[in-house]
C-alpha cells in the first residue's frame, strides 16, 4: 500500500544502509524523476535545476570517481572510514545528482538587475525543492537515500566524464537502494521553538 504523503514526511530519512535491489524498476524512478523536473516550482519559473540520474556501472563509476579524487586530499592513514563511507555508496541502486545552471540564474540577473544578488539563492531554494520531492518520492517507493555534498571536489572530473555543460554547477549527490538498516533516531527541537502561530 502506498504511503500518503505526510507518512512518507515522517519516515524520509538518512539511509547509510542500501543495497543494489530496487522495490521498484529503472523505469519507475526514471517517472519519479521526470515528474518532479517537470513539476517542481522554482523562483521565476526559471526551471534552473538540472538532474542526472546514474543508475548501474555509471552509478558504481561516480563513487569510483568520488573515491580517487578523496584519496588525493585524505591522509592514507586515515582514509579507512572514507573508503568505507564511499564503499556503503557505491552499494546502492543509484544517485541523483542535482545541479543548477548558472547561465539560466545569469540570464535571470542581467534581465532583473534589481534582484542580482537575489538570484543564486534562489536558485538553491528550487534547487532543494527538487531533492526534498525527489527524496520523499523514493521513501514513497520504499528505497533509502542520503544527502552528500562532495562538491566542488569532484565537479570537474562529473562534467568531464558525463560530458555536461560547463555552467551547470553541481548541488548535491543522493545515493539511493533498498535499505539494509534502520536509519539513526532524529530529535526534534520544541516546536514552539521554530514556529509561531498569530490569530
Amino acid at each position: 500500500m502506498a504511503k500518503d504523503f505526510y507518512e512518507a514526511l515522517r519516515q524520509r530519512r538518512s539511509y547509510y544502509g542500501i543495497s543494489d535491489e530496487s522495490p521498484i524498476s529503472d523505469e519507475r524512478i526514471q517517472e519519479i524523476v521526470e515528474e518532479a523536473v517537470k513539476h517542481t516550482p522554482s523562483s521565476f519559473n526559471s526551471q534552473s535545476t538540472r538532474i542526472v540520474l546514474l543508475l548501474g556501472k555509471e552509478h558504481q563509476k561516480l563513487w569510483d570517481i568520488t573515491t580517487d579524487v578523496l584519496r588525493a586530499v585524505v591522509p592514507e592513514g586515515q582514509f579507512a572510514p572514507t573508503q568505507q563511507k564511499m564503499d556503503s555508496f557505491r552499494a546502492g541502486h543509484g544517485t541523483v545528482l542535482y545541479f543548477e545552471d548558472l547561465s539560466v540564474v545569469e540570464d535571470l540577473q542581467r534581465q532583473f538587475p534589481l534582484y542580482q544578488e537575489n538570484f543564486p539563492v534562489w536558485a538553491q531554494h528550487t534547487n532543494a525543492m527538487h531533492q526534498f520531492v525527489i527524496w520523499t518520492a523514493l521513501e514513497i517507493e520504499g528505497l533509502g537515500a542520503s544527502l552528500q555534498h562532495y562538491n566542488p571536489l569532484i565537479d570537474e572530473r562529473v562534467k568531464s566524464n558525463w560530458n555536461l555543460p560547463e555552467k551547470w554547477q553541481l548541488v548535491a549527490q543522493m545515493p539511493f537502494g533498498k535499505p539494509t538498516s534502520d536509519p539513526g533516531d532524529k530529535d526534534f527541537k520544541p516546536l514552539d521553538a521554530r514556529l509561531k502561530v498569530f490569530r
